[in-house]
């Protein structure tokens, strides 16, 4: 049959013509749903996902709001702004989204990094509620393995008031981490700006320094998790292997910022990398290596849940998120 505008009107006439039957039944109207308004809490931010044998879930912590001015310290700010555009983000500030990781492995929890704690931006903070809503409790934390000792990974160790948020955990670091910022004579020697970091590091591990297990690099941390030097964000700054069976996961922890900005373009430096050229360096190290090897990979920084696949793209590479799945 041709269709004609004709078929097509007739067509649609014969659809909204009521059907024989008895009349449908009358209900009473519900109550219109009431808008929750800005600033209601989505739904508690953890994703669940498999590496191998291993049960890994993503805990998200909120985000902090930066301002795009000066962030990047090699490229004009209009070039910044043009790559946040490109990426439909907002042209005057970074939304940077904490990612950290808990691994079950049989029961034994080993968690990765620890978010902001209770000392973050008033939009991160988030940590501990979505634990608690993946069904975990601190008590049960096995062990923490701590990437590097910027405050936005350590300081949910431990409350402003001094109390210990995983009582029966073993906390490891990285030993270069360790030997750079618990140094009094760097600390002494450090400009001012940088004294307070310097300051956070003590208050979170001074009361536990003396247990406090420091790991090299290429070694097993815990069962399944290697640890592979990333110098230049910090100087102990350390990303991981996660393996069991055929599955595999590149940690990236900070090798990269916000995605958009430091995978599209790996030679930018952000202002928080303290060797600009080690960490470019090891940024384009990393994203090769996880491109050849077509690997999954998490970032501490990218969009939640922080998982996916990075591809080539001309002098760059872009991030190719995960698709969400419904189930483990």
């Amino acid at each position: 049959m041709t269709i004609t505008r004709r078929t097509v009107l007739a067509s649609t006439a014969l659809a909204a013509a009521p059907l024989g039957g008895p009349a449908l039944a009358q209900t009473t109207p519900a109550a219109p749903a009431p808008v929750q308004g800005t600033g209601t809490r989505q739904a508690p931010g953890f994703y669940r996902y498999k590496v191998g044998d291993i049960e890994v879930t993503a805990i998200n912590d909120g985000f902090a709001q930066r301002p795009l001015e000066g962030f990047v310290r090699n490229a004009e700010l209009s070039q910044v702004q043009q790559a946040m555009q490109e990426a439909f983000l907002p042209t005057s500030a970074l939304p940077i989204a904490f990612n950290t990781l808990v691994l079950n492995q049989g029961g034994s929890l080993t968690l990765i990094d620890t978010g902001n704690g209770d000392m973050g931006a008033p939009t991160s903070g988030r940590w501990m509620a979505n634990f608690r809503a993946a069904g975990f409790d601190p008590a049960q934390v096995n062990a923490v393995v701590i990437s590097h000792f910027h405050g936005d990974h350590i300081n949910g160790l431990r409350l402003k008031d001094g109390t210990a948020v995983f009582p029966n955990a073993e906390v490891m670091v990285p030993a270069a981490e360790w030997a750079f910022w618990m140094d009094d004579a760097r600390m002494n020697q450090a400009p001012e700006a940088m004294k307070g970091a310097f300051q956070g590091v003590r208050r979170v591990f001074g009361p536990i320094a003396s247990n406090v297990k420091r790991y090299e690099m290429d070694k097993e941390v815990v069962p399944g998790l290697t640890a592979v030097a990333a110098p230049g964000h910090t100087p102990g700054h350390t990303v991981y292997m996660l393996s069991s069976g055929n599955g595999k996961l590149m940690i990236m922890s900070d090798t990269t910022n916000h995605p958009a900005l430091f995978v599209r373009n790996p030679d930018w430096s952000a202002v928080f990398d303290m060797d600009a050229d080690q960490a470019r360096a090891t940024r384009r190290r990393l994203l090769d290596m996880a491109a050849s090897e077509r690997a999954q990979v998490a970032f501490y920084h990218a969009p939640f849940p922080g998982t996916g696949h990075v591809a080539k793209d001309g002098n760059g590479f872009r991030f190719v998120p995960v698709q969400w799945s419904p189930a483990v």
